[in-house]
């Protein structure tokens, strides 16, 4: 006779409640709480450390800006040591308002730093607009050479990337020294441009230079959008007789979007924060000001003045990322839980 190991189920009778000894899944629940509780221990310094470098200081820059700079009063020709400010930093920035010598505020005189506020910033989205497009063509372009099979892809997907790598400062001092007025540019194309001395050259210079090292990265990106592509969708695509611009247009095009405006969104927060590739090639002359370069000129003069053009910049970045996130369809953290729920 067949004996059953272990105790025997006691049933409950007839109209009495039937007894649990414990909820079903509470050991798997304790156990999720437990990682989680470790999860949190664990994120613990990287968050306190992100606190440290990125929240107080811009917390710090924002009080600075409600505060006046220390320095000589125009009306009194005394030594004053600040004080609050209100939103006097910003309306002068805005306006573009200098201090009088009678007290009060007056246009900026053409040259000064206050005067140059919408200039700064005008060029500053010209040369991220123009950038960006050139960098997105150009990135596009080399990404579907690099996305092929043929001998030595490896190394020529290597070599495409030297130019990123090289530090801005040493690209712009490269560039520099060809943009001269006997530098090779000038002598390939037998010309005899002042190409950082005048504006609009200089503004191209600019232009090319930032191009030229900022492609690769692009590239790269979108490269990694392409290689998510099946390859199964181009044979059946092929077996329906699509023509390799059909292909591009209704495959490529709409599967490759996300990592393409994402490749976008931060090529172009890059641009507006552009500061060093122009500063060294032109010294922010001949209309190259950008916001970068006139925060560091600002500094020199005051810092919570500098601090409230600081949070100016930084405003206008986060409007222009919430831009592309909300209505472009450049949102990382979707496109990520998008994939990870396609995979199960």
């Amino acid at each position: 006779m067949a004996t059953e190991l272990g105790p025997t189920p006691v049933k409950p009778a007839s109209g009495a409640p039937a007894v649990h000894h414990g909820p079903k899944g509470v050991g798997e629940d304790n156990r999720i709480l437990s990682q989680g509780k470790w999860a949190s221990w664990l994120l613990a310094p990287t968050i306190i450390a992100l606190g440290v470098v990125i929240v107080y200081p811009i917390i710090s820059a924002i009080i600075m800006s409600f505060q006046k700079d220390a320095g000589l009063d125009p009306a009194t020709g005394l030594f004053t040591a600040g004080g609050p400010a209100g939103i006097q930093n910003y309306v002068n920035w805005l306006g573009q308002q200098c201090a009088a010598p009678g007290g009060g505020t007056v246009a900026c005189p053409p040259g000064t730093l206050g005067g140059q506020f919408w200039s700064a910033t005008g060029t500053t989205f010209l040369f991220t607009v123009i950038t960006v497009a050139l960098e997105t063509v150009l990135g596009f372009w080399m990404a579907l050479i690099m996305a092929r099979s043929f001998k030595g892809r490896g190394l020529v997907r290597a070599a495409v990337l030297v130019p990123w790598a090289i530090p801005t400062a040493v690209t712009a001092q490269l560039w520099l020294f060809m943009f001269d007025f006997n530098g090779i540019i000038n002598k390939v194309f037998s010309a005899s441009i002042l190409w950082t001395g005048s504006e609009w050259p200089a503004k191209w210079a600019v232009i090319i230079a930032d191009t030229w090292k900022t492609t690769p990265f692009m590239a790269l990106l979108i490269l990694a959008g392409l290689q998510m592509i099946p390859a199964e969708v181009y044979e059946a695509s092929k077996v329906d007789g699509a023509s390799a611009w059909q292909r591009f247009r209704l495959i490529t095009l709409p599967l490759v979007k996300p990592a393409l405006m994402v490749a976008i969104l931060f090529r172009t927060l890059d641009a507006l924060r552009m500061f060093d590739l122009p500063y060294i090639l032109t010294g922010g002359a001949n209309n190259t000001t950008t916001l970068s370069i006139l925060v560091i000129n600002q500094i020199r003069q005051g810092f919570n003045s500098a601090a409230a053009l600081s949070t100016i910049t930084f405003l206008i970045i986060f409007l222009v990322a919430f831009i592309f996130v909300r209505f472009l369809g450049a949102n990382v953290v979707e496109q990520s839980g998008a994939t990870g729920k396609g995979k199960k």
